[in-house]
């Protein structure tokens, strides 16, 4: 018999991707651009370039690639950014998105990332996938800079909000779940064994927020698997007070899109001091490095994409804005999740919540910091 293959040469089942090449304002070309990028630079890794065959052929024929690790699934229609989703997946049964879901819902993909319309992706994974045993909600979640990242530590300088979009009413099973999912992908993703979690309130105090949000506190205090700290306020989503902070999306994505209005308004106003006058010209000059930190932590692009969470297959949302890099790194980011078992430790959270103690059984939660 031959000898067994040893663990240096044995060969991993690269991951592959279905990449939704017609989703996006920059698409086709920046989703080939970055496709093309990813066959040369990162082996364990294939792309399915889904969309307009002639379209995507063309823009290859003058793009270096390894058409070993790329290949093009043909669909003859799109989805544009400003469509009504449940018009256009009504309308368009052969979408780039749709068919990319199709391939990763048959087994023919690990994962599928788009940078095209939220709402219908959202609603095309809930067509074609189903959702884990015991989640009622998918989540969309959302990763941002804190200010952790100015004090060289060693953790993890970004945070991630869930739900910011894809379920306005949530029950408490729901924001539940949300924590379970939120603390699974902290660990896969950003490597944190430990992440701590917290729920979005009006206040630190365990009985402050809506009746969800306060039953939501009870449980998640009681549950075994997550490092639970209780309620932070707005003021402590940039603080990056908590790893992984948990709320409706109604609130989520009031919340994420006031982060980006104010990383985009200080970086305007740097603009327009540095055009006003010399002296404010002086200053800006002197303070040119830590716009230039500000400018890059802001910057979208390096976080790849947001996961869609709750679904039994896995699905990265990139922005819709998304350039060659930004692609690239959300191709990344769902290899890594593919690779890390990451619906396997979600589906064991929840089902370590089924089990938490009942309240009023005495149990003291754990890793609760005392109320503000």
């Amino acid at each position: 018999m031959p000898a067994a293959e040893s663990p240096k040469t044995k060969k991993t089942k690269p991951v592959v991707i279905a990449l939704d090449a017609m989703g996006g304002d920059h698409a086709p070309e920046a989703i080939v651009a970055g496709a093309a990028r990813l066959s040369l630079t990162t082996p364990h890794l294939q792309t399915i370039l889904v969309g307009d065959v002639q379209r995507i052929s063309t823009l290859l024929e003058t793009t270096r690639h390894d058409p070993e690790r790329l290949s093009v699934q043909h669909a003859s229609q799109s989805i544009a950014m400003d469509e009504s989703p449940h018009e256009a997946l009504a309308a368009k049964p052969d979408a780039s998105l749709l068919v990319a879901a199709r391939l990763v819902a048959s087994g023919e993909a690990d994962a599928l990332v788009t940078a095209g319309n939220t709402g219908a992706t959202i609603l095309a994974c809930a067509k074609t996938f189903r959702l884990l045993p015991g989640i009622r909600r998918a989540a969309l979640a959302a990763v941002y800079p804190t200010q952790r990242m100015h004090g060289g530590q060693q953790q993890d300088p970004f945070s991630l909000m869930l739900d910011v979009g894809a379920t306005v009413g949530c029950t408490a099973d729901d924001l539940v779940a949300f924590a379970v999912m939120g603390s699974a992908y902290a660990q896969v993703v950003s490597k944190n064994p430990e992440p701590t979690v917290a729920l979005l309130s009006n206040g630190t105090e365990p009985h402050k927020g809506t009746p969800e949000v306060v039953e939501a506190h009870a449980r998640l205090g009681r549950h075994p698997g997550l490092k639970f700290i209780g309620n932070v306020e707005g003021v402590d989503i940039p603080k990056g007070t908590a790893d992984v902070v948990v709320c409706d999306g109604f609130t989520g994505n009031v919340a994420l899109k006031m982060l980006e209005g104010v990383g985009e308004t200080v970086l305007g106003l740097a603009r327009f001091a540095y055009k006003r006058k010399l002296l404010w010209r002086a200053g800006m000059a002197m303070l040119a490095g830590g716009i230039r930190r500000l400018k890059a932590l802001t910057d979208w692009q390096q976080y790849g994409g947001a996961p869609i969470l709750g679904f039994d297959h896995l699905v990265i949302k990139a922005h819709g804005r998304s350039g060659e890099r930004a692609v690239i790194n959300a191709c990344k980011v769902a290899a890594k999740a593919a690779s890390s078992g990451l619906l396997q430790k979600i589906a064991a959270g929840v089902d370590q919540a089924r089990q938490a103690p009942a309240a009023g059984s005495g149990q003291a939660p754990s890793g609760q910091r005392a109320a503000g």
